[in-house]
């Protein structure tokens, strides 16, 4: 596939190492010189530099015969521009935006069609970024909550602690513990390494297991793995942004929500705009300001705004002060790195959020989901099997009988309204949404190729 990413920053960049791979044709197009020298010298790609609505620069990266244009810059008014171009000139038959601002993004239905700005898909991070955090908050304990077929399944992560029932014990084991339960271990990751989930590999603190069942199951699997946290009460935001506004909304009716904003202006607009969120105005690293409003009694504390220096400092002076949970956001890949298993319980990366949405969109084949995890070296995928039992590999056989690629595991299958959780002797049908995890994302390819319907297959 030919591919023209507009933008070399951090979504950029990560997209384009993402997706060079994986046999497509890869141009990426910034102002920024030095960027696209350094994305040069580390892949197999071609730069252009330029602004990324021009013309004359889209048709030197290659738009006349591209597949698809990915519009990923800083600033809205480039991307729209730049899709808009790309379909009036060049006819490019996928295209796709970031958008960040709301003011835009609530007109989105009217605007983005063929007969308006011609747009197929719209990316949205700060509204991905505050659905996942809003989602760690109804599963307390949980590092990462992914849903898939319309939130009926759901992928989770969580670390084993010591007390967990399970921990000490083998997988095979976990039946016994809640026999009315359906689960499968996809992944686990001990000291940083993945380790393949089979019946006798036992269970180990500091473990983190990826696990997968139906939604309405996710607390009884967690329980196994560690003592259940109690429900989430208490929450103090920082940042009155998008994300800390957008947050604030959801939680505040059936939570006790706290916000600091440090502008004037913006606190007084929130307190105007949220109903039932008391909204503060000022430094959320200021010790005398944490201590007013008793953060030990607090549950969580959510650091959103854009400076990660000062998300970083904030939540680890709460931590000190007594907060039961601290949620990061943090843009610097570096920086998650650092913070990760520290006094910092959860990093939260808008790019990793931004690039599976953007992945979901890419990928070949009968895919609705991905997800991009553990710094883009894994992923989780929801692909509709198609075909017969003659045209595709998959369907029509058993799960013992199909030739995963390496590190692959198929965790659960969708079929209408039920959800089974799979099992060596589970059948894929035609239509069933197909939820995989990979260890190693490198064999992304050969799991595409695996669903692919053939005209004749043998």
């Amino acid at each position: 596939m030919k591919i023209i990413i507009v933008g070399a920053g951090q979504v950029g960049g990560t997209l384009a190492e993402n997706l060079v791979g994986e046999n497509n044709e890869i141009s990426v197009i910034d102002v920024d010189g030095d960027k696209l020298r350094e994305l040069q010298d580390k892949m197999d790609l071609k730069v252009v530099t330029g602004q990324g609505c021009h013309p004359d620069v889209l048709k030197n990266a290659g738009a006349e015969d591209a597949d698809m244009v990915i519009a990923v810059t800083s600033d809205d008014a480039t991307n729209m521009i730049t899709c808009q171009i790309s379909s009036s000139l060049f006819n490019t038959h996928k295209k796709i935006a970031r958008i960040r601002s709301n003011q835009i993004l609530k007109h989105a239905e009217q605007l983005f069609h063929k007969h308006h700005i011609p747009i197929d898909h719209v990316i949205a991070p700060e509204e991905l970024v505050t659905r996942d955090i809003a989602r760690l908050i109804d599963y307390p304990g949980a590092l990462q909550v992914l849903e898939f077929a319309q939130g009926r399944v759901s992928l989770v992560a969580v670390k084993a602690y010591y007390g967990g029932l399970l921990v000490g014990h083998a997988l095979s084991t976990l039946r016994d513990h809640i026999p009315n339960v359906d689960t499968r271990v996809a992944a686990i990751y001990r000291n940083g390494k993945p380790i393949r989930p089979l019946g006798t590999t036992v269970i180990e603190a500091d473990d983190e297991v990826f696990f997968i069942a139906a939604s309405i199951h996710i607390r009884a699997v967690m329980n196994e793995l560690q003592k259940l946290e109690p429900a989430y009460k208490r929450i103090m935001i920082v940042g009155g942004g998008n994300i800390g506004a957008g947050l604030a909304r959801i939680l505040e009716n059936n939570h006790q929500v706290k916000l600091i904003e440090r502008s004037p202006e913006r606190a007084e607009q929130l307190t105007s705009e949220l109903n039932n969120t008391l909204v503060f105005n000022g430094d959320s690293s200021d010790l005398e300001l944490l201590t007013e409003e008793n953060i030990e009694q607090f549950d969580v504390f959510i650091a959103v705004t854009n400076d990660d220096e000062a998300n970083i400092m904030s939540s680890l002076l709460a931590k000190k002060l007594g907060v039961r949970k601290t949620m990061v956001l943090i843009q610097r890949d570096a920086y998650i790195e650092l913070v990760h298993g520290g006094a910092i319980d959860i990093a939260i990366s808008p790019q990793q959020a931004t690039i599976s949405a953007l992945l979901t969109h890419v990928r070949r084949g009968a895919i609705d989901n991905v997800y991009s995890l553990r710094g883009g070296a894994a992923e989780a995928i929801e692909i509709v099997a198609k075909g017969d039992d003659k045209s595709s590999k998959v369907v029509g056989r058993e799960i013992k009988n199909i030739k995963l690629p390496p590190g692959t595991t198929i965790g659960a299958i969708v079929r209408g309204s039920e959800v089974l959780i799979a099992h060596s002797n589970t059948l894929i049908i035609e239509e069933d949404h197909v939820i995989l995890f990979l260890v190693n994302k490198r064999y992304i390819c050969d799991v595409e190729r695996l669903f692919q319907v053939s005209a004749i297959y043998f």
